[in-house]
């Protein structure tokens, strides 16, 4: 008879190592779950160069025909890859680059959002041209797990601009990833590049 119809065990041990088992079995099944849910992602293709246009089209305005008098930029560290175990272990990651409009009102101008190796060599460039933002709008860069051309130190530069004050924007990555059993996710915040003065 199986353990589960078993109501009353006459060993009560044995009905703990029971459910213990049952436990340790349901557990493994969660994680099979768990690790086919991150296998399973319609969008896991490596996004292509110019594609930001089209994908995004509904977060997109036209550019704004006055001068562009404020400028910016951002750096934004990502992990492609991360070494474990002291370098034995390797985990490679997903990387979701968001970058958002955080004016109410005013478009942000993309002037160059690139990707770059852990040698600062420049791997992909994802502009053509210039894009605007709408207000509150998002898009999103998508770099696969297979796509370890960045490395362990593996960054993004993004440079906007905008025609007067403005929010500033809010960049940041979302890494996600698993190394043997466990399952990882965590973020890198975008860092405003400013030049330091000796003073």
């Amino acid at each position: 008879m199986p353990d589960f119809l078993l109501l009353q065990p006459r060993d009560r041990g044995a009905g703990i190592k029971r459910a213990m088992r049952h436990i340790r079995l349901g557990g493994f099944f969660l994680a099979i779950l768990a690790a086919l849910s991150t296998l399973h992602v319609p969008s896991a293709q490596a996004q292509p160069a110019g594609g930001i246009e089209q994908t995004f089209a509904g977060s997109l305005t036209a550019i704004p025909s006055d001068n562009l008098a404020v400028t910016g930029a951002f750096y934004v560290p990502v992990y492609s890859s991360v070494s474990m175990s002291h370098g034995k272990l390797r985990g490679d990651f997903s990387v979701t680059l968001s970058i958002h409009n955080a004016s109410e009102a005013k478009p942000l101008v993309l002037k160059r959002i690139a990707y770059f190796d852990t040698v600062g060599r420049m791997v992909e460039s994802y502009l053509k041209a210039p894009i605007a933002l709408k207000p509150f709008s998002t898009i999103e860069v998508f770099i696969p797990a297979t796509d370890v051309r960045g490395g362990t130190g593996a960054n993004f530069t993004v440079d906007w601009a905008a025609t007067g004050e403005i929010a500033e924007p809010v960049v940041e990555a979302l890494m996600v990833g698993s190394v043997g059993n466990g399952h990882y996710a965590f973020i890198s915040q975008g860092r405003p590049i400013r030049i330091i003065n000796k003073n």
